[in-house]
């Protein structure tokens, strides 16, 4: 009896010690990220307006957003939903926002009916923050015309809707001129450009995809990001060769200032034929969201659809962490870095389809 028990210790000691060799030879890969619960929104991120025009609804579309300042907190930014004309201000303090001032970017209208910036992205840099809309067809317009008892009305609206998104503005004020409940002191300096279709048409890779619906693999912008004197745009679709995101990056003083340049487009394999949906310059390279070019079948979002990527602007690609679900179509499409330490590094994420974004801090692995 004593042999057996003895032997038996032995057996589950060489198990065991067997099990942490190879815990410890093995790849440490990046897991799901861990999120704290959502912050709090003070007042009101403002969706789709309502029919009587005098009112908006409460966010359920949030797409994009970016700070003026990179650490501490409280944090003057600007968040954008994608079915409003325009961009808000909010105050990102630590674990709430405080939603301010909205700042209207387009007037467009349709029949009487207001049209959506479809506003994607924004960015900060040197003092100004940037929007850029989508630029993409509407998602279902093939669907649309073939049940429309008037054709030509309906491809009207939808040339209508892709204008209105169309552009790229540069909004200027001082974020000293923000107050703690996010309200402008001076009217901001807005300009607005009409540049980039140009740049995208220019480079073959893109140009067959411009002009066609998110449906068809068409092209659609959801990042926008400042390095230096460039200007990129990330790419939600097209994925190319069902494999690649896309980047194209242009000179701004193209785009606003009249001066002459060349587009520059940069690829990345970002697995399960995922593009980006949202882009941030960090760290001397990029933040981004990487997340499937058509949202999950039936909306059901899992752990792992959408990942945080750290981009160093040229070749190299790494996966920081993947991000849990929360739902059917709760999408991750805005991501603000928060703060870096002991090899960690707290993200503010915030998401397409609950109320006012769910707004909640996600640790991945520093770049």
């Amino acid at each position: 009896m004593l042999w057996s028990i003895d032997h038996g210790l032995r057996h589950r000691a060489i198990i065991a010690a067997c099990t942490t060799a190879l815990l410890v030879a093995a790849p440490l890969l990046p897991t799901a990220a861990h999120a704290d619960n959502p912050w709090k929104v003070h007042e009101k991120l403002l969706g789709k307006p309502k029919d009587d025009g005098q009112d908006s609804k409460k966010s359920h579309d949030v797409s994009g957003v970016a700070c003026a300042t990179t650490s501490g907190f409280p944090r003057t930014c600007l968040l954008v939903d994608d079915e409003t004309q325009g961009a808000q201000i909010v105050i990102l303090k630590d674990g709430s926002l405080v939603a301010g001032d909205f700042i209207r970017l387009i007037p467009d209208a349709f029949d009487g009916e207001l049209l959506e910036l479809d506003g994607e992205g924004v960015a900060f840099a040197d003092g100004a923050f940037y929007v850029v809309g989508s630029h993409g067809r509407p998602r279902h317009e093939a669907e649309a015309l073939k049940q429309a008892a008037n054709k030509e009305k309906t491809k009207a609206q939808a040339d209508a809707r892709t204008t209105a998104t169309s552009k790229v503005f540069r909004i200027r004020f001082d974020p000293a001129s923000v107050n703690d409940k996010g309200k402008l002191a001076a009217t901001p300096k807005i300009d607005a450009s009409t540049e980039l279709p140009r740049f995208i048409k220019g480079e073959a890779t893109l140009s067959p995809f411009f002009n066609h619906a998110l449906d068809d693999n068409g092209l659609n912008i959801e990042g926008i990001a400042v390095r230096g004197d460039r200007i990129y745009f990330g790419m939600r679709g097209p994925v190319i060769e069902n494999r690649d995101a896309a980047v194209l990056s242009v000179p701004l003083a193209a785009l606003f200032d009249g001066a002459t340049g060349s587009g520059k487009l940069d690829r990345m394999e970002l697995g399960k034929r995922r593009g980006i949906r949202d882009l941030s310059a960090f760290d001397g390279g990029f933040l981004l969201i990487a997340g499937p070019v058509n949202d999950p079948e039936n909306g059901a979002v899992k752990t792992g659809d959408y990942s945080v990527f750290w981009w160093d602007g040229a070749k190299e690609s790494k996966l920081l962490g993947d991000i849990e679900g929360f739902g059917d179509r709760i999408k991750p499409e805005g991501i603000v870095p928060i703060e870096r330490k002991a090899g960690k590094l707290s993200v503010l994420v915030f998401f397409d389809g609950p109320e006012e974004g769910e707004p909640r801090l996600i640790e991945v692995k520093a770049p």
